[in-house]
Order: C-alpha cells, then structure tokens, then sequence
C-alpha cells in the first residue's frame, strides 16, 4: 500500500505542475499548444494516480502507470537540453532553464517512474482460475489422468 501511496504522490505532483503551468504555455505552438499538451499530461497523470490507488494490485495499472511517468519525464530531460523543433503539430518546447516547478516535476516524474516499475515486478502475473482453485500449474487436479 505504501508504494502506492507514493506512486500516486509522484503522479499527483506531476499533474499539478502541469495543469498549474498549463495557461502559460497556452501561447507556444500553432496547432497544438503546449498548454494542451501540459493539460493533456495533468489529466493522464491524475487518472493514473487515481488507478493506482484503486487497483494497484493489477500489474497492468503498473505498466500504466510507469508509461506515464518514463514519458513525462523522457519529455522534460529531450526538452530541457536539446533544441528538438516543431515536430508536425507539436510546438517547439525547448527550454533549457530548470526553476523549481520544472525540477520538482521532474523529481516526481523520476519517483513514479521507479516505484511504478517496482509495482510491476513485486506484483505478480494473474493466476488462472484454476490455479486460484488449488489445482497446479497444468491444470488437472491429482489422481486425473491425461
């Protein structure tokens, strides 16, 4: 419970960093704006928080979870030292200084991203019915014959 916790923590701050920031980045881009895309990311990441919390017994909320976070964060680090460019719709969102919003996020981002894959790997594969029935793994209980 408590990796969920702090899952959910890290996901939690990265989507209140963005949504907070969302209105100032409204001006970047033609197609789609980065505040789109910073209000885009504060929706994702609330729901993955929110699914973690729920169901974080599941290794697929796991893989959602750390999808969100790995990308946030990849996006942040690409952004943050390399000057990318427009691609197709997407602004350029290149911008090498690193304030205390910026690095907050990409600390939680960072969080997320390990906890989430520590979720995964502690959190076993679903069991099959039978298994969960107390049959073993090949299904057929003892004494049957093949």
């Amino acid at each position: 419970m408590l990796l969920q916790v702090v899952t959910a923590a890290a996901l939690a701050v990265d989507a209140y960093v963005h949504a907070n920031l969302a209105a100032a980045y409204d001006p970047v881009g033609r197609q789609i704006s980065q505040g789109t895309l910073f209000r885009l990311e504060a929706a994702v990441a609330s729901l993955a928080a929110l699914v973690v919390l729920l169901l974080g017994r599941r290794r697929p909320v796991w893989v959602f979870a750390f999808l969100v976070s790995v990308s946030a964060l990849g996006a942040v680090l690409l952004y943050g030292y390399v000057n990318v460019g427009t691609l197709g719709p997407l602004p350029n969102m290149y911008e090498p200084y690193w304030g205390p919003k910026r690095t907050g996020s990409a600390i939680a981002e960072a969080v997320g991203a390990v906890t989430s894959l520590v979720g995964f790997l502690i959190t076993g594969p679903p069991r099959s019915a039978s298994t969960r029935a107390g049959a073993p793994p090949g299904g057929k209980a003892d004494g049957e014959g093949g």
